[in-house]
């Protein structure tokens, strides 16, 4: 079984509904004990970073996603999701993150071409760096759908994908059990189902 976490933060309907596509069992779910009983957690999150932080910890969930994982279950993070795994972000401040993997979030603001729009909204084609199993039935080039305005940063040893969009941009990132997707599988068509579908697929690391 997989647990969408939900923290409030999101209509998980479509993620719900890409992973029953794929065959999987999800459950959206902000129980602690539904959790623990969990083969594979995704935190989704859409909105700002510290106040999806401070849903995470009002309920203890920051605490509990991390035990989860220390005893090697796999957890894929999207979008915001996927930023709450990095030590801290700089959006309307600074915040701590999880800390699940190393490297912070930073605006695109000042560091894209100013003739591009922010939010960056649309799809653009991904380039995979080293072998990541959850993109093994992927290939470069493939297209994701994207809508953020912040990013991944100081993680080259943890990036497993990026994209083009006036520069490199962290698609998105692995440590151990924990993946984080800066685009949105769940709305990318059979590329995201395919990315869903080799999630539901792992095994824990004992």
């Amino acid at each position: 079984m997989i647990a969408i976490i939900d923290y409030g933060v999101g209509n998980l309907f479509s993620l719900s509904s890409s992973l029953k596509a794929v065959g999987a069992d999800a459950v959206i779910t902000g129980e602690p004990e539904l959790i623990k009983k969990a083969d594979k957690l995704i935190l989704p999150g859409v909105g700002a970073f510290g106040d999806a932080m401070e849903k995470l910890k009002a309920d203890g969930l920051d605490i509990l996603i991390k035990e989860e994982t220390d005893k090697g279950k796999p957890l894929l993070g999207i979008c915001l999701g996927m930023q709450m795994l990095f030590q801290k972000s700089y959006e309307f401040g600074e915040h701590k993150g999880l800390g699940l993997i190393k490297g912070e979030v930073v605006p695109m603001e000042g560091r894209i071409p100013q003739n591009l729009k922010i939010p960056h909204i649309g799809w653009n084609a991904l380039k995979f760096n080293g072998d990541c199993p959850i993109f093994k039935d992927n290939k470069d080039g493939d297209f994701v759908y994207f809508v953020h305005s912040f990013y991944a940063d100081g993680c080259n040893e943890s990036v497993t994908a990026t994209t083009e969009y006036g520069i490199t941009v962290t698609a998105a990132a692995a440590n151990k059990n924990v993946f984080g997707c800066q685009f949105h599988p769940e709305k990318s068509g059979e590329t995201g189902l395919k990315i869903l579908s080799a999630f539901c697929g792992l095994e824990a690391n004992k």
